[in-house]
């Protein structure tokens, strides 16, 4: 049974090298994943199917080569929840702009699977690092006017 920091270490890297169609199988089928920084409040993903449309590119996707920095794995007294520190550092391969987005991650693994995530990590580095910082940034002004 894979444990909490081996189940963290396949979804960072499976990220980095663009394995999306097997990162969904490291969560349960009922999960909880919220990204509390968000700024467009997004719900909630609490199925695989969800977490597939989530890590499903589009062809609107700008290209990153990105790889897992600076990890820290903390464990808890509870021997399901690790909290991970880490940062993907990159480059974006349409810009040749080099990226690091920050993100401390809360997992909770049972049975070697992600019941549930509290991600927490820098959403205007990441769309800056997608070239997307001015759609975020209009995108957020609209949610907030409405």
């Amino acid at each position: 049974m894979p444990s909490p920091r081996d189940v963290f270490l396949a979804l960072v890297n499976g990220v980095a090298d663009g394995r999306w169609d097997e990162l969904p199988g490291l969560y349960a089928e009922q999960t909880h994943v919220v990204h509390p920084f968000d700024p467009l409040r997004q719900p909630a993903l609490r199925t695989r199917d969800e977490l597939r449309k989530h890590f499903t590119p589009t062809d609107a996707t700008p290209r990153l080569r990105r790889r897992p920095a600076n990890i820290t794995i903390h464990e808890t007294t509870d021997p399901e929840v690790i909290v991970a520190e880490f940062e993907y550092r990159g480059t974006n391969t349409d810009t040749g702009e080099p990226f690091a987005v920050p993100a401390i991650f809360v997992l909770r693994v049972r049975n070697g699977e992600i019941v549930e995530s509290r991600d927490y990590f820098d959403h205007l580095s990441a769309a800056e690092a997608r070239g997307q910082l001015k759609e975020l940034v209009a995108a957020v002004e609209a949610t907030r006017r409405s």
